[in-house]
């Protein structure tokens, strides 16, 4: 019996994906990288899985898990050779508990499906990456996902209770649960949260969920120079308000989105601010706002404009969603970076960005979650021109360089992938990974996880050239 006899035998023939057309889909994702699998596998139980892992692990084939392929540094990408696990199948919400506030899901479940069921009971879930209606809950899990309202409520982690996970061996083990506070031995969940597929394959997750907010407002904030957006930012912060999310959009980001999909952004001005609050008392609610105009008003913003109904509050944040799109019609690729610094470097790394780009000939428009100082400033290139990709790799380096020197690091919430492997050590040092490779290989002895993510590669290969 062949290999895919046997993956046929495991998953059902229909969901074994071998023609050029599939292979080509489930080659690629959000990033500019593009490699064929040797096969596509979609099962449909745990039990599946882990007769995956098995078959795997016996014949040392690399296993590539992957959810629906929106992410954003190349974690999902199969190496040549690879066998692509693809839990798309795996799509149901197993359960929605009230009274312990959870919903327990598995794995293929779009992140804004499950906020729709969940905000039915009257219940919440924070998390919403501006991929929200493509990404799965696996991939946010995977990547450690967080997005506009990761200001005022956190990251993907901060929501993970409980795990399922398929080893690499395919034995399946258990993390977590519906209780409220867990502090038994290593926090495992932890652990596989953010570790990109290199572990294991989470088969179903449990997610903690909140009562959800009364009442939300959206108010835009418009500013003739981007370094006061930046002051208006860390000045708000240090008032002791609590917005929901305050996110920046300098004067690049606006015109390619006005240009993709009209929002009456203000393309005279350098730079706006987007905030969104929300809260149970609508009275102080409205006070926050007073104090966030006023804060605005003083740091240097022209205009604050509050969005006086729902339409026109959904508009500004869908025009924060559709920046990606836009960006892409500019130029024909971008390298849409992640990184995160503390609140108070914001200016001082805008500075940065922007002598970068001139210093570079390089356009890069600066959006992101400055709240709390996750920004994505983008390199809109073309990568048949091999004069600007040089380039693109020195300002890439800089960038980080520069955000590491400011007390921050490579990634917020896209993770790494095959996009910043090479720069790891730059970041959390040598030690640091020399902790992560001993885990890896302790978990993963045969190296058959997700190859070829994270870690750098022997002798410094350019992860943008892969």
């Amino acid at each position: 019996m062949t290999l895919l006899d046997e993956l046929r035998a495991i998953a059902g023939a229909p969901h074994v994906l071998t023609s050029d057309e599939d292979l080509l889909v489930y080659g690629f994702d959000g990033t500019w990288y593009e490699h064929r699998p040797l096969a596509v596998v979609l099962p449909s139980t745990t039990a599946e899985v882990a007769a995956i892992h098995k078959l795997a692990t016996r014949e040392r084939i690399a296993l590539t898990p992957r959810a629906l392929g929106s992410g954003l540094s190349g974690g999902a990408i199969p190496l040549e050779g690879s066998l692509v696990l693809s839990i798309v199948r795996m799509n149901a919400i197993l359960e929605i508990d009230d009274l312990n506030h959870v919903a327990i899901v598995q794995p293929g479940v779009i992140n804004a499906d499950l906020q729709a069921e969940v905000e039915k009971r009257g219940l919440f879930y924070p998390p919403d990456p501006s991929s929200l209606k493509q990404s799965a809950i696996g991939g946010n899990v995977a990547e450690n996902a967080g997005g506009a309202r990761c200001l005022k409520y956190g990251v993907t982690a901060d929501y993970v209770q409980a795990l399922e996970i398929v080893l690499p061996d395919g034995a399946v083990l258990r993390t977590g649960g519906k209780m409220v506070k867990n502090v038994t031995g290593y926090d495992l969940r932890a652990l596989f949260t953010g570790s990109e597929g290199t572990l294991g394959t989470v088969t179903e997750i449990t997610l903690r969920l909140l009562p959800k907010p009364k009442f939300v407002r959206t108010a835009m904030a418009t500013y003739a120079a981007i370094d006061d957006a930046a002051q208006s930012v860390t000045a708000i912060m240090a008032a002791g308000l609590s917005p929901t999310s305050i996110e920046l959009l300098d004067n690049l980001t606006m015109r390619c989105v006005e240009e993709f999909s009209p929002a009456g952004l203000p393309l005279d001005a350098d730079a706006i601010l987007l905030f969104g609050v929300d809260g149970n008392h609508e009275a102080a609610l409205d006070d926050d706002l007073r104090r966030i105009e006023a804060l605005a008003l003083a740091n240097g913003a022209s205009e604050i404009r509050l969005a006086r109904s729902q339409d026109e509050s959904d508009r500004l944040w869908a025009a924060r969603r559709v920046i990606a799109p836009a960006l892409a019609r500019k130029r024909p690729h971008r390298l849409g970076e992640d990184i995160s610094i503390p609140r108070s470097a914001i200016p001082a790394m805008i500075a940065r960005i922007r002598g970068i780009a001139r210093e570079r000939e390089l356009l890069i428009p600066v959006f992101g979650h400055a709240g709390d100082g996750n920004l994505h400033p983008n390199i809109l290139c073309d990568r048949s021109d091999a004069a600007e990709m040089r380039r693109v790799r020195e300002a890439a380096r800089e960038i980080f360089e520069a955000a590491i020197a400011l007390g921050g690091t490579l990634s917020g919430e896209h993770g790494i992938g095959l996009l910043k492997k090479q720069f790891m050590e730059m970041d959390v040092g040598a030690e640091g990974l020399r902790v992560m490779r001993a885990i890896k290989s302790a978990l993963d002895p045969l190296g058959i996880m997700n190859p070829g993510k994270i870690f750098p590669e022997p002798g410094g290969v350019d992860a943008f050239e892969l």
